[in-house]
């Protein structure tokens, strides 16, 4: 694995090749690397405005290359989101390295880890977190989908629905107890007797039986974590629990 001392140097490296990069008009850390937050395996987020008049593609293409080139980077995928471009690379010693590019004129914080470091930004609106009425109806939605896999006889994909219909539930009590609900960041600091009651919703086996066990055991866990969402919980609740019953009817 990547050492501190590698990381850093690969962060002042693209650092470097920002500020001498004259498409380049800003630039910040963003997520684990702003704000001297993260720890020894943080990944590198960076971010960097482009000025006006400026292919993305051609920037893209510029940095891919020199990545590749200095640092043996092989890249995984692209995101986009509104006018920023996310380019996902791989170093050796699996150090993530998460390059974005936006236009000048939309180049600015979307969440609250931001820390500009030349440049300029705008003021954004930061993206709002999903609500609790989401959560729980998208986990609603994955166990009513995990129980047609079992009857189907799809039980790779019964389970694929039992785990994230889990992740849904544990990122209400994550929103109950003030947590971060995005992508797990939450879950291992929730109070020990809740991780301990969905230790049952994890599958051991692709047995009918230990799945409707492990679909019930998730039930139960998302109707006990629904204190943001009483009524939609109460108006549920009787579907939910029919889901793990034995059979269909």
């Amino acid at each position: 694995m990547f050492t501190v001392e590698e990381r850093n140097r690969v962060r002042d490296r693209l650092l470097e090749i920002g500020r001498t990069d004259r498409r380049v008009v800003a630039g910040a850390f963003i997520g684990s690397s702003a704000g001297g937050g993260g720890d020894r395996w943080s990944d590198l987020d960076l971010t960097f405005g482009l000025d006006n008049n400026v292919a993305m593609t051609d920037v893209l293409g510029d940095w891919t290359t020199r990545l590749q080139v200095e640092f043996n980077a092989v890249r995984l995928f692209d995101l986009s989101s509104q006018s920023t471009m996310y380019r996902v690379f791989l170093l050796p010693g699996n150090l993530q390295v998460d390059l974005s590019f936006t236009p000048r004129a939309e180049f600015g914080a979307l969440g609250p880890r931001f820390e500009l470091l030349f440049g300029n930004a705008v003021k954004k609106s930061q993206a709002t977190p999903l609500s609790p009425q989401h959560l729980f109806g998208l986990a609603a939605h994955h166990l009513v989908r995990a129980r047609i896999c079992i009857e189907r006889g799809r039980l790779w994909q019964a389970e694929y629905w039992i785990s994230v219909a889990r992740d849904q539930a544990l990122s209400l009590a994550c929103h109950h107890h003030g947590l971060a609900t995005s992508y797990g960041r939450g879950f291992d600091d929730l109070p020990a007797e809740i991780l301990q009651s969905f230790t049952d919703t994890l599958v051991a086996t692709l047995d009918r039986a230990l799945l409707l066990q492990a679909l019930g055991r998730t039930v139960d866990g998302l109707l006990r974590n629904s204190q943001d969402v009483p009524a939609l919980a109460s108006r549920l609740e009787g579907q939910l629990r029919e889901l793990e019953l034995a059979t269909t009817g």
